[in-house]
């Protein structure tokens, strides 16, 4: 977010129904392509995001515990479902379901990511939101980034484990 110092508002972007967000990054989690809709949801241009790091669209109010889930999901060679809350440049937030695949090559070793993205409901957003405000309060209570990412990390899963589910599972749970 450091590109653009953007300083989030409380105003929502709502995605229509037949939107969807499409981005690709290397290894490294630089974008490598987005298409129109990333473009006009995220408020800036395609020359302004190539080359940055995907986390230039990461809203603070997101725990890190789970990009971290996301990430080692995807080193895995698995595919991962996550509601995500992203920025605009302008600040506005939006909620996302994104679905992030690695790209494998002929001799299955990964060579880039893959996500699309579609809006999620207001009932979808409520109860995401819960759980987010409650790992990122965990999160906080360590002055070390990465401690606090762990703890966050340990959260989710016991509260995945304390309704007998997964991470998966819940995020399916969710929009039922």
């Amino acid at each position: 977010m450091t590109k653009f110092n953007i300083e989030p508002v409380d105003e929502e972007i709502t995605l229509d129904h037949e939107d969807i967000i499409v981005s690709k990054t290397d290894l490294k989690g630089r974008i490598t392509y987005v298409n129109d809709t990333f473009c006009k949801i995220a408020e800036m241009r395609e020359r302004e995001v190539l080359g940055e790091q995907h986390s230039i669209i990461r809203h603070p109010d997101m725990p890190r515990s789970v990009f971290q889930l996301l990430w080692e999901t995807i080193q895995y060679k698995r595919e991962i479902f996550a509601y995500v809350k992203n920025i605009s440049k302008t600040g506005k937030y939006y909620w996302v379901i994104a679905h992030v695949t690695p790209t494998l090559d002929r001799d299955g070793n990964i060579v880039a990511y893959h996500s699309n993205r579609r809006g999620v409901s207001a009932s979808e957003v409520t109860k995401v939101d819960k759980l987010y405000k409650e790992i990122c309060a965990v999160e906080r209570q360590y002055p070390n980034r990465k401690e606090g990412m762990l703890a966050g990390s340990k959260y989710l899963v016991e509260q995945a484990a304390n309704n007998a589910t997964s991470y998966d599972e819940f995020i399916w749970s969710v929009g039922a």
